[in-house]
C-alpha cells in the first residue's frame, strides 16, 4: 500500500474540507491508503520556540509527513489565501532539517461556498512549495464550488461528497497523485 498523508487546511471540526478528506479513501486508486494528517493547531511560528526545540507536534508532523509517499493538502480559502494554521503549518515544516516537503509529491484540493471553489488559496500553496521544492500536481485540480451543496449533511455538518463529477475529478487527480508518486519512487 502506498500511504499518503492528507492534511486538512480547516480547523474547524464541521468544515467542508474535513468532510472532503473523510470521502477521499473511497476516491483512492487501488494500493493507495489515505490516512489524515495530525493536527494543524500548533503554536505561531516563532525562533525562540525552536531555539529551545522543536515542539513534539511539529515533530510529529514532521514525521508524518515524511513517512509518506505523498501529501494531499486539503483548504479553505481565507480572504483570498492560505488559511493562517496552515499557512503556520508550512512554516514550522520549513524550518524542521531534513526538509519533509523536498521532493514529496504533492496534490492540492479545496472546497469554498464560492463559485472559486479556493482556487486562491491554491495558487499561493503553489508559490509556496516552488521555494520548498514540493512536487506538485499540476492537474487536474481539485477546486470543489459551492461546497455546501455537494456534501451530504447531517446535524447541519457536511459528512461525505455526493455531487459525481466532482468525485470524477478527484479520481483522476488522486491517480495523477498515484503516477507521480510511482515516477518519482
Amino acid at each position: 500500500m502506498t500511504k499518503v498523508l492528507a492534511i486538512c487546511g480547516s480547523l474547524r471540526k464541521a468544515s467542508v474540507n474535513r468532510a472532503l478528506i473523510r470521502s477521499l479513501p473511497a476516491l483512492a486508486p487501488e494500493g493507495m491508503e489515505i490516512v489524515e494528517a495530525p493536527s494543524i493547531d500548533l503554536p505561531l511560528y516563532n525562533f525562540d520556540i525552536q531555539a529551545a526545540g522543536f515542539p513534539d507536534t511539529i515533530t510529529a508532523l514532521a514525521d508524518a509527513v515524511r513517512g509518506a509517499a505523498g501529501v494531499i493538502i486539503v483548504t479553505p480559502e481565507y480572504n483570498y489565501s492560505v488559511p493562517a494554521p496552515l499557512k503556520n503549518a508550512i512554516d514550522w515544516l520549513s524550518r524542521v532539517p531534513n526538509q519533509p516537503f523536498q521532493n514529496k509529491p504533492i496534490t492540492l484540493m479545496s472546497a469554498a461556498p464560492g463559485i472559486l471553489g479556493g482556487a486562491r488559496a491554491q495558487y499561493h500553496l503553489r508559490q509556496i512549495f516552488i521555494f520548498l521544492e514540493g512536487m506538485i500536481v499540476n492537474r487536474p485540480e481539485v477546486m470543489v464550488t459551492m461546497a455546501g451543496t455537494k456534501f451530504e449533511m447531517v446535524d447541519n455538518a457536511p459528512t461525505v461528497l455526493n455531487d459525481q463529477p466532482t468525485k470524477d475529478v478527484i479520481k483522476q487527480n488522486l491517480a495523477a497523485l498515484a503516477r507521480l508518486i510511482a515516477r518519482l519512487g
